[in-house]
């Protein structure tokens, strides 16, 4: 799969992804700087989410339009207020999108209707982002897919068969090239509810990449995602949880990004291949055991278990030869110290 410039594949390093959602606290300098924090990560990718309260709930503030969850980080909020409160004013995007690009940043959306698909077609988005919660939405999808671009699609509570419904939709409206994202809908999220062996399944069954949408504490379960096969890794992204916000407590600060990055490159390039035997590298260490002839020995002295010892480094016989040789004579004076080999034995 190809994001402008950038393979997402397993022959290349994960393709992370920092996530602003609302930790711009509906500051467009907090934004930016944001966006300048997520570029000195090493981050390959910003997202944003375009809606705006009116595209996402109806403005009621009681029954399921009000959120009484006792675990919830929102409760006692509507969904309008919350809402109204996370989004990021569309006439940020463009100050917004300039600033990640000039970084070298790709930078993209979530849209969570149709017009927010127009919208961002005029800025050139090179790819689009549906959320766990919209992965569902089949006329959402219909529409991203006949955009042609490439589709980041976060999975959440969704079954197998709604997961077809929308892998199958998007490839028959023009979207060649998907990315599923395992995802647990939950702010945060617990590491045992994540279920990252779910991965190479998805994998598997869908035949696209998969990555992971990551809401829980840390690096760990990102991470170890990259063992199962992940090539994309999203997490929320702020400068200081101190400061708040709506995505705050779920999200990663910027020395915990960086590590990250760091972190997962080194977990791809450590899956390397299937081998046995020494690398290149390994070869050159040469603190196995091996045969060594322990004191002076004369020409004709028989080897003991007192001058034949099995001991590092590596230069002479392996171990295994050690009962073969004990009681052998050797075939010339030899100093403490000197290797064996079959050449030094008498025949």
């Amino acid at each position: 799969m190809h994001i402008k410039n950038r393979i997402i594949s397993r022959n290349s390093e994960p393709f992370t992804i920092a996530e602003m959602s609302a930790n711009h606290n509906q500051s467009l300098g907090r934004a930016l700087e944001i966006v300048e924090a997520a570029a000195k990560s090493g981050v390959h990718g910003v997202k944003l989410q375009t809606y705006t309260p009116d595209t996402m709930t109806l403005d009621l503030g009681e029954g399921e339009f009000f959120i009484s969850d006792e675990k919830s980080l929102w409760k006692g909020r509507s969904l309008y207020d919350l809402y109204r409160q996370a989004h990021t004013p569309w006439e940020w995007h463009k100050p917004i999108f300039e600033r990640a690009s000039q970084l070298g940043l790709i930078v993209f959306s979530t849209p969570f209707d149709e017009t927010s698909v127009d919208f961002l077609e005029d800025l050139d988005v090179p790819c689009y982002k549906i959320a766990s919660f919209e992965n569902i939405d089949i006329p959402l999808i219909r529409r991203v897919a006949q955009t042609g671009k490439p589709m980041i699609l976060s999975t959440g509570m969704a079954t197998i068969a709604e997961l077809d419904e929308a892998v199958c939709t998007a490839r028959k409206h023009g979207c060649n090239e998907i990315v599923l994202l395992k995802c647990t809908s939950t702010y945060p999220a617990a590491p045992e509810n994540t279920n990252l062996l779910t991965i190479p399944h998805m994998r598997e069954l869908f035949g696209c990449e998969v990555g992971l949408s990551d809401h829980t504490p840390g690096i760990g379960a990102a991470v170890a995602s990259v063992a199962l096969g992940a090539t994309v890794i999203e997490k929320h992204f702020t400068l200081d949880r101190a400061d708040g916000g709506v995505d705050a407590p779920f999200s990663l600060e910027p020395e915990e990004m960086r590590a990250l990055v760091e972190e997962s490159k080194r977990a791809w390039q450590a899956l390397g291949r299937i081998t046995y035997g020494p690398s290149g590298a390994e070869e050159k260490t040469l603190m196995r055991r091996s045969l060594y002839i322990a004191e002076d020995m004369k020409a004709g002295d028989i080897l003991t278990p007192v001058s034949l010892r099995r001991i590092r480094p590596g230069y002479g016989l392996a171990p295994k030869y050690y009962d073969v040789l004990l009681g052998r004579r050797v075939n010339r004076d030899l100093k403490k110290g000197t290797p064996v080999n079959w050449g030094l034995i008498q025949s």
